[in-house]
C-alpha cells in the first residue's frame, strides 16, 4: 500500500531520523531538568488559595485576615453517658491541662470559665454539682459546641503560622490522645470515646494525600501499560521506545510547574495522568501506522512516511485536547485554572516529543513492523465487515438513540423544573476526605449535633467608633435576629463576649436592649478587651474601625448551596435599613466560609464556560482542517454523547459536582476528539474516490484498532484513580473511565451511522 504524504513533511522527518542521537541526548538533559523542577513544586491545598488572587472575595478575605489574624481551631470530644459527673470532669480537667502544656496550643472548656468563679484546687463532689448547674444554666455552652448530651468538649486554639508547625502540634495532640485511648493511664478513663474534630486534621490529611496520590496510581497504570503494549505489539523494543518517551514527557511536563510557579493541590494529580494517557494514545496511533507495510524504497522512508501521515490528525487531536484544558483558564477557581494551563503546556511538550523523541527511539531501538503478527489483526477485519452494514441498516435508530441519551444526560445535569433537581454541588472539605478515616468519622459525629458551616460578617465603621454604645446595641439586635433561624447554632462577636462575662458574674446570659444601659456595657467591653486577648478576635483594637460576627450553623437547614450566606446578607441588609446606627457601616462577607461558598457557586459556570469555549475552538480548528461543518458536527457526536450520557452515570451513582468532577466536560471533549479526528481523517483519505462503505472500511481498519487500544489506555489510566483515598479523585476516575467507554461505543455505532445519513448512500449496498 502506498501512503501519500506531504514532501515537505517527509523531508523534515527524514532529518529528525538522521539526527536521532542528537535528539535523544537533548531530551536526556531536558528530562533531568524536568525531574529537578518537579522535586521543587510545593503543595498548597489551602481554601484561601482556591480562587484566583484578583477575585473580590479573595481580596476581601485577605484584608479581613490582616485585621483579624487567627490560628486554627479544633475540638476534642470526650464522649460519656453523663459528661458532667465528677469522674468525667476530673479526667477532662487533667487532659485539658496536658493539652495546654503543648507549645502553641491554648485549651479551654466549661471548666476554664467555671474556675474563674470557683478557684479550688481539686474538683470536689460539691464543685461537680455547682459546675453542672453552671453548665446547664445557659445555652451558651451547647451553642459553642463545648457541651452535648453525651459529650464534653475541649476547644483548642492552634497558634501556628505554617503547615509544618500545624503538623508538629497535631502530632503532639495525637500522641497524647492516642496514649489515653490505648490505656496509658493507671486508672480507667470514664470516656467511651475520644474524638478529634476540626479542619486542622482534615487539611493535614488532604495535604498528605495530595502529595502521595500520584505515587499510588501511577505504578498501577504503568503495569497495565506494560501488559497492553506487550500483548498488542509483542516487542520489547517497541515497549522500551514507548516507556522512555513517556518517562521523558512526564518529567518535562511536571517540571513545568516549577517554571511557571504552579503548586500541587487536590486536582493537580490529574496533570501527569492526563498528559500520560494522551501521550500514550498518540504513540499508539503513530506506532500502529508505522507497523503497516507500504511500498517505501527504504525503512527510513517508510518511517518518515508514517510520521508525515499521522502528523495532521495527531496534531489536530492533541491541539483539541490542549485547547480543552486551556479553556479552564476562564475558571475563577485557582486550582482548576492552574491545572488547565499546566496540562495544556504539558500536552505541547508531549506533541513535540511524539514527533521527535519517539521516532528517534524507534530508529535507535529498531522497533519492528509486521502488523500481521498482532493478534487483533486477525479478527478485526471480520468485525468491520459485519459492523458496516449493521450501522447502515440501523442508522436512524442509532443516531436517535444517541440523541435521546444526550437529552437525558442534560436533564440529569441541569435538572427538570418541578421534577428533577440539578446535579448536586459540593465543596465541603469533609467530602474530600475518605469516609473510613477516623478524622472524618469523628467530624461527622460532631456534625450530627452541631453545624460546621461558618460565615463571617465583617462590619467596618469610621475609625474609633467600633465601641460606640449605639453601634454595639445594634450589633446585639442583629445577633438576636440571626440566632432566630433554626439553622444558626451561634453568633460570636463583641456582644457575645459581654454575654459570657455577664453569665460568669451573675448567672444571666441576656443583655439589656435599653439604650440607657449600653454606655456601661460598652465600657465593660473595653475593659474586657484590655485584659482578655481572646476577646480581641472580634474587635479591631488597633483602629476601632472593624468588628466581626462569626455565624456558625448547619447549611443544609437553610436550603441549597449558598442559602446560608444569602440569609446572612438579607438579615444584614434589613438590619442596616432599620437601625440608624448602621447607616455609615459597611458590611460584607469574608473569610474561609465566604470563599467556600463562592467556589460552590462557580463550579457550574466553570463547567459550562470551559465546555462552550472548548467546543467552539475545536469546531473552528477542525473546520479549517476538514472544511465540512456538517461532517464535523457528525464527528463530534461520540464526544457529546459521552459527556452528556456520563451525567446519567453520575446521577445513578450519586456522584456530585465538585472541584474534580467539574472538569469532566473539557477533559472528555478534548481527549475523545482524538478518536474522531483520526477516524474522519482516514475516512476522507479515500472518500473522494470510493463509496461511503469503502471509506468507512478504510477508516475502521486503519484507525479502529488504535481507537480501541487508546480507549483501553485512557479508561484504565483514569480508572486507576478509583483506588485513590481522595473521594473527588476516585469519583473523577470512575466518571472519566465510563465516559471513555461510552465514547468508544459511539465511535463504532453512532458515528458510522451519522456518516451514512450525511452521505445519503443508505439506499446503496453496504459494500
Amino acid at each position: 500500500m502506498s501512503i501519500v504524504v506531504s514532501p515537505k513533511l517527509l523531508r523534515i522527518f527524514l532529518h529528525v531520523l538522521r539526527a536521532r542521537y542528537w535528539v535523544a541526548g537533548i531530551y536526556l538533559v531536558l528530562a533531568v531538568a524536568g525531574l529537578y523542577g518537579a522535586s521543587r513544586i510545593p503543595a498548597d491545598p489551602a481554601i484561601e488559595r482556591l480562587v484566583v488572587a484578583g477575585d473580590p472575595v479573595a481580596q476581601a478575605t485577605l484584608e479581613f485576615e490582616r485585621v483579624f489574624p487567627e490560628g486554627e481551631q479544633a475540638l476534642i470530644m470526650l464522649e460519656a453517658p453523663d459528661p458532667l459527673n465528677q469522674d468525667t470532669l476530673q479526667a477532662a480537667e487533667r487532659l485539658e491541662r496536658e493539652l495546654g502544656k503543648i507549645p502553641k496550643v491554648e485549651a479551654h472548656s466549661v471548666l476554664t470559665l467555671f474556675r474563674r468563679a470557683n478557684s479550688s484546687a481539686d474538683l470536689s463532689p460539691e464543685d461537680a454539682v455547682r459546675l453542672r448547674t453552671f453548665a446547664t444554666g445557659t445555652s451558651l455552652f451547647r451553642r459553642a459546641g463545648l457541651l452535648g448530651e453525651h459529650y464534653f468538649g475541649i476547644a483548642l486554639d492552634l497558634r501556628v503560622d505554617s503547615p509544618a508547625e500545624r503538623d508538629h502540634v497535631l502530632a503532639a495532640i495525637d500522641a497524647l490522645v492516642l496514649r489515653l485511648e490505648n490505656g496509658g493511664q493507671s486508672t480507667a478513663l470514664p470516656f467511651s470515646a475520644i474524638r478529634r474534630v476540626g479542619n486542622p486534621w482534615l487539611d493535614a490529611w488532604l495535604e498528605r494525600q495530595t502529595g502521595t496520590a500520584t505515587k499510588k496510581f501511577m505504578p498501577l497504570f504503568g503495569i497495565f501499560l506494560l501488559m497492553l503494549v506487550a500483548i498488542v505489539y509483542r516487542s520489547w523494543r517497541t515497549l522500551a521506545a514507548i516507556i522512555l518517551t513517556l518517562g521523558t514527557v512526564m518529567a518535562m511536563a511536571v517540571g513545568l510547574g516549577d517554571l511557571f510557579g504552579w503548586s500541587n493541590n487536590i486536582v493537580s494529580t490529574l496533570v501527569p495522568l492526563t498528559v500520560l494517557v494522551t501521550t500514550t494514545a498518540t504513540l499508539v496511533y503513530i506506532h500502529s501506522r508505522y507497523m503497516e507495510p507500504d511500498d517505501a524504497p527504504t525503512p527510513a522512508v517508510h518511517h518518515a512516511r508514517a510520521l508525515a501521515n499521522k502528523f495532521l490528525p495527531c496534531t489536530a487531536s492533541i491541539f483539541a485536547t490542549a485547547v480543552g484544558f486551556a479553556a479552564l483558564a476562564v475558571s475563577e477557581i485557582r486550582p482548576v485554572r492552574e491545572m488547565g494551563l499546566w496540562t495544556a503546556s504539558g500536552l505541547v511538550v508531549a506533541w513535540v516529543s511524539c514527533f521527535t523523541l519517539f521516532p528517534a527511539l524507534q530508529s535507535l531501538l529498531r522497533a519492528p513492523t509486521l502488523l500481521g503478527s498482532v493478534p487483533a489483526g486477525r479478527w478485526f477485519p471480520g468485525f468491520v465487515d459485519a459492523l458496516i452494514p449493521a450501522t447502515r441498516r440501523y442508522r436512524w435508530l442509532l443516531v436517535a438513540g444517541a440523541i435521546l441519551l444526550m437529552l437525558c444526560g442534560a436533564g440529569a445535569l441541569f435538572g427538570v423544573p418541578g421534577r428533577v433537581a440539578p446535579l448536586e454541588l459540593e465543596t465541603d472539605a469533609l467530602t474530600y476526605v475518605n469516609p473510613s478515616e477516623r478524622v472524618a468519622q469523628d467530624t461527622r459525629r460532631f456534625e450530627q449535633s452541631n453545624g460546621l458551616d461558618v460565615v463571617d460578617l465583617w462590619l467596618q465603621t469610621r475609625p474609633g467608633h467600633a465601641l460606640d454604645p449605639e453601634f454595639l446595641r445594634a450589633m446585639e439586635l442583629l445577633t438576636r435576629r440571626l440566632e432566630e433561624h433554626p439553622g444558626v447554632n451561634a453568633v460570636d462577636g463583641p456582644t457575645s463576649v459581654l454575654r459570657w462575662a455577664r453569665y460568669v458574674e451573675s448567672g444571666k446570659d441576656q443583655l439589656s436592649i435599653a439604650p440607657s444601659d449600653w454606655p456601661k456595657l460598652a465600657a465593660d467591653l473595653e475593659q474586657i478587651l484590655l485584659t482578655e486577648p481572646g476577646a480581641r478576635s472580634y474587635v479591631d483594637v488597633a483602629n476601632l474601625a472593624s468588628v466581626r460576627l462569626t455565624i456558625r450553623g448547619r447549611g443544609e437547614l437553610f436550603g441549597p448551596a449558598g442559602a446560608m450566606r444569602e440569609f446572612v446578607e438579607r438579615t444584614w441588609s434589613a438590619a442596616q435599613s432599620d437601625d440608624p446606627a448602621f447607616a455609615a457601616v459597611r458590611g460584607r462577607l469574608a473569610g474561609k466560609g465566604a470563599l467556600s461558598g463562592e467556589i460552590t457557586e462557580r463550579l457550574l459556570p466553570t463547567l459550562t464556560h470551559s465546555f462552550v469555549l472548548t467546543a467552539s475552538v475545536i469546531f473552528l480548528a477542525f473546520l479549517l482542517v476538514f472544511r465540512s461543518p456538517t461532517a464535523l458536527l457528525m464527528t463530534m457526536i461520540p464526544s457529546l454523547f459521552a459527556i452528556l450520557s456520563v451525567f446519567i452515570v453520575m446521577r445513578a451513582a450519586s456522584i456530585p459536582l465538585n472541584i474534580a468532577t467539574i472538569l469532566i466536560g473539557s477533559t472528555i471533549l478534548g481527549a475523545t476528539e482524538n478518536d474522531q479526528v483520526h477516524f474522519f481523517y482516514h475516512f476522507q483519505e479515500v472518500r473522494a474516490s470510493s463509496s461511503t462503505a469503502a471509506a468507512l472500511r478504510h477508516a475502521l481498519l486503519v484507525a479502529g484498532r488504535p481507537i480501541l487500544f487508546a480507549t483501553l489506555i485512557n479508561a484504565s489510566g483514569f480508572l486507576a484513580l478509583a483506588l485513590s483515598d481522595l473521594p473527588p479523585m476516585r469519583q473523577f476516575g470512575i466518571v472519566s473511565a465510563s465516559a471513555f467507554v461510552l465514547a468508544l461505543l459511539a465511535d463504532f455505532t453512532a458515528l458510522p451511522a451519522a456518516l451514512w445519513i450525511l452521505r445519503r448512500e443508505a439506499h446503496a449496498p453496504a459494500g
